[in-house]
């Protein structure tokens, strides 16, 4: 399903002044904030808002910079060096975002699933595990591996069946190395002609660094991924209105679901 940018949720709002409280809980003096398992935003008592949570697995082949793309949400130093990640790794990143239709602010809670592609083969309960009670996938391809780029349909018929009702996104790697790509903005379209699956672009690189040259600045670190951010939230609070049944056609209106935790 492809949904047009900031038809759900406010495209620029975590530029206003309005967002300033709800980006605060989620940063410490300018760095991100990295948050455990039972860990969450703390917020004054009129910026209150209900959570929605979110199971979200990686998928791609070794070297796509599946987990590089993690760190890179989650405002993390990304390693210069490739390492196989051993085992499963999990982040839970958070990003507030605001409906468009109603104004009402909704702190969106992704925990990330990354696993390495050799524990995968070697672990027949990993992949089941990294998709039990999944609401999303993210197809992860490299700009500068073409056959990254032309293993996504074996890929995602490897990862999901038809009939698995779950939110399924290509996110394009190391887009910052674009010079060098191979893959061209014309196999994107034709890609999305046929699948009608949403695309980000993403820059496997790290953001501005703060004055003391060892920390990475959070704030601007957020503002390079606020776009996939409001992205995957626009899609995976679609797909909850969708399985409710609370999708409102035209000329109605409904009580909108939030996903618990």
């Amino acid at each position: 399903m492809l949904l047009k940018p900031g038809s759900l949720i406010a495209a620029d709002w975590h530029l206003s002044a309005d967002s300033r409280e709800h980006l605060t809980s989620i940063l410490r003096r300018n760095k991100r904030k990295m948050f455990g398992l039972l860990e969450r935003p703390v917020l004054p008592p009129k910026a209150l808002t209900d959570t929605a949570c979110y199971k979200i697995f990686l998928s791609g082949k070794s070297g796509v910079g599946k987990t590089a793309t993690v760190a890179k949400l989650a405002g993390s130093e990304i390693s210069s060096t490739h390492y196989e990640t051993p085992g499963i790794q999990t982040r839970i990143v958070y990003w507030p975002g605001k409906l468009k239709e109603t104004g009402r602010v909704i702190m969106f809670s992704f925990q990330f699933w990354d696993c390495g592609e050799a524990a995968l083969k070697k672990f027949d309960h990993i992949l089941p595990a990294c998709k039990d009670k999944v609401d999303a996938i993210l197809f992860l391809f490299s700009f500068t591996d073409r056959s990254s780029f032309d293993d996504l349909p074996n890929q995602m018929s490897r990862i999901v069946d038809n009939s698995d009702k779950i939110t399924k996104i290509i996110i394009g790697t190391k887009f910052d190395q674009y010079m060098h790509t191979d893959v061209t903005e014309r196999d994107l379209r034709e890609f999305q002609q046929t699948w009608h699956l949403p695309i980000f672009r993403m820059k496997n690189v790290n953001g501005p660094w703060l004055s003391d040259g060892k920390t990475l600045d959070g704030k601007a670190g957020l503002l390079e991924v606020a776009h996939i951010l409001n992205g995957l939230a626009e899609h995976l609070w679609y797909q909850d209105q969708v399985t409710a049944g609370l999708v409102p056609p035209p000329h109605h209106s409904h009580e909108q679901r939030v996903s618990p935790c």
